[in-house]
């Protein structure tokens, strides 16, 4: 996935010039579930928010003069992650390092979830292999992710019923790990609803969790586009530092609009303002 008005050439130029550094919240397990993606390339990185991304930053700008080119690892459903990331950033971002450190896009938003979504359900109902069609027997899609809060809980439902606009697929549900509806009750609602079979697909990183009455319908994207997103991303964010755009405050406004409105009052009783 070059950048617009780029090559995969350029992209990988760009990211042998500078030092990427994952950062995962939610949706990947506190970066956890990162960690493969990083191994087997040196000075890498896959870390949580807060400490753990300061240590990682500050090591990377000690240990070589490249870019330090911080990626936001979100699928669309944790604003708060890019925001965290970005004051943390500006936290960091001391003259001694100006030209040196920049915050990327996020790694995807909801539209290239969705997207990726429905070509994961599609995969997951296709033909097999051997070009037979599966039994014709009625077939649900589960989402499946971490729970985190009741807006980024109810995102992922929003994002499938977009998933299922438009396609023959009667059903695409959602259900969490360690959240409200669990896995095992998701798989359950779908066997109510008329399934004979379920399938699991993770909106987020790493494999979705497996319960029993439930297939594995592989994982959200490969690694090979995984690795050709991050080259995207790192790239754009190389080109703009080189502009004079460390994307910092761009991130510090990622989180407008998201969660409960709140209000602010004037010492002179006058109407809140609600945003």
């Amino acid at each position: 996935m070059p950048r617009p008005g780029g090559t995969a050439l350029d992209d990988a130029v760009a990211v042998a010039t500078a030092t990427p550094v994952l950062v995962g919240g939610h949706e990947s397990g506190g970066a956890e579930r990162l960690r493969p993606l990083v191994e087997g390339k040196p000075g890498w990185r896959a870390v949580g928010p807060g400490r753990e991304l300061v240590s990682a930053v500050a090591t990377a700008l000690a240990e070589s003069d490249r870019p330090v080119c911080v990626i936001p690892m979100t699928l669309g459903r944790n604003p708060r992650l890019i925001a965290d990331t970005a004051r943390t950033l500006r936290w960091l971002s001391a003259p001694a390092n100006s030209g040196r450190l920049a915050l990327t896009d996020p790694f995807g938003g909801p539209e290239h979830l969705i997207g990726w979504l429905r070509g994961g359900t599609g995969r997951a109902l296709a033909p097999t292999d051997e070009g037979t069609a599966r039994p014709a027997e009625p077939a649900a899609v589960l989402l499946t992710a971490p729970a985190a809060g009741p807006f980024e809980d109810a995102e992922l439902f929003r994002i499938a019923r977009l998933v299922r606009q438009y396609r023959t697929h009667r059903w695409v549900e959602v259900a969490f790990e360690s959240g409200d509806p669990s896995i095992a009750e998701g798989v359950e609602r779908c066997r109510l609803l008329g399934a004979r079979r379920v399938v699991l697909l993770p909106a987020a990183f790493g494999a979705a969790l497996l319960v029993p009455g439930a297939e594995d319908g592989g994982p959200l994207l490969s690694g090979h586009a995984v690795a050709g997103v991050l080259r995207a991303r790192v790239a754009a964010a190389v080109q703009r530092l080189h502009h004079g755009v460390d994307g910092i405050a761009a991130g510090l406004v990622a989180e407008h609009g998201h969660g409960f409105p709140h209000s602010h009052t004037s010492d002179n009783s006058q109407p809140a303002h609600h945003h």
